[in-house]
């Protein structure tokens, strides 16, 4: 690990190493933080579809104003400390974050803009990706890869169940509001057309609502099956595995019959045992 007093001392080295999880303890601190608001930021959206007092509901929104602030000087900050603006603000983190703060700045724009970043509320879940990286997760190294992998499976089938349901919700509840009452309705449609069930209780009645319908078919049909087939497929790898650590890069866990390392192809001792030390 590099340290900050080793690199090149100008501001915009030291700024990126207390953004960065992996150089810092503050860095660590940080990212851990801004996780951490951002399930803060999704449990609001979510609390904002039941019916609550008008007290607590702009209570909420304060709270939501002011995580929307702390999440738009977060985004200036990487922007700021990236030698690459531009590639910052199309990557796909870039992207992630910048829809998360756009309802924070549509209200500074025409109402016609409101309406549709108020649109896009579901997709704050996104954040999370960024803290689920390579062999790390929230600043801390998984040394079971393929844990993290299904963990990172996992994820992603929530967060597009809940980016989804926020969709269908923001677009049919003005339109269908018996039918569409709280975000639990929308998230039970959501999970009943994605996984191709289609009970038929619930049904969109707008035109983006039976858009989203499709779209929400065609995702749960192509995408679905694949993330659940590569989790089952891990799984089933990961009890197979024993423990049998690579003498170079450290990697844990292979195959039992494994010769060479999963990751770097260093030659592997023979495994010791074979019943006892399998992951269950």
């Amino acid at each position: 690990m590099t340290s900050p007093a080793t690199r090149l001392q100008t501001w915009r080295d030291r700024l990126a190493a207390h953004l960065d999880p992996y150089e810092t303890r503050l860095g660590a601190v940080l990212n851990v933080a801004i996780a951490v608001l951002a399930v803060a930021f999704s449990i609001l959206f979510v609390v904002e579809t039941y019916p609550i007092s008008d007290g607590i509901r702009t209570w909420l929104r304060n709270i939501d104003t002011v995580i929307l602030i702390i999440f738009s000087i977060e985004y200036l900050l990487r922007l700021s400390c990236s030698e690459n603006k531009l590639g910052f603000i199309f990557s796909a983190y870039g992207i992630i974050d910048l829809l998360a703060i756009a309802p924070l700045w549509a209200g500074f724009l025409d109402m016609r803009f409101i309406r549709f970043f108020s649109l896009l509320r579901g997709f704050r879940i996104l954040r999370l990706a960024r803290f689920l990286n390579g062999r790390q997760m929230f600043g801390t190294t998984i040394p079971n890869e393929d844990g993290l992998i299904a963990i990172r499976i996992l994820y992603t089938l929530f967060a597009i169940i809940f980016v989804y349901t926020g969709l269908i919700f923001q677009v049919e509840h003005p339109a269908n509001p018996d039918v569409f009452r709280t975000f639990l309705d929308a998230f039970y449609f959501a999970v009943a057309t994605m996984t191709t069930v289609g009970f038929g209780d619930v049904t969109p009645i707008s035109e983006s609502g039976r858009l989203l319908t499709v779209l929400m078919i065609m995702t749960g049909i192509a995408v679905i099956p694949w993330q659940l087939g590569d989790l089952v497929q891990r799984l089933v790898r990961s009890r197979e595995a024993v423990d049998n650590p690579c003498p170079k890069c450290g990697v844990e866990f292979h195959q039992g019959d494994a010769r060479f390392c999963r990751r770097c192809g260093t030659q592997l001792q023979e495994a010791q045992t074979k019943g006892s030390d399998r992951v269950l």
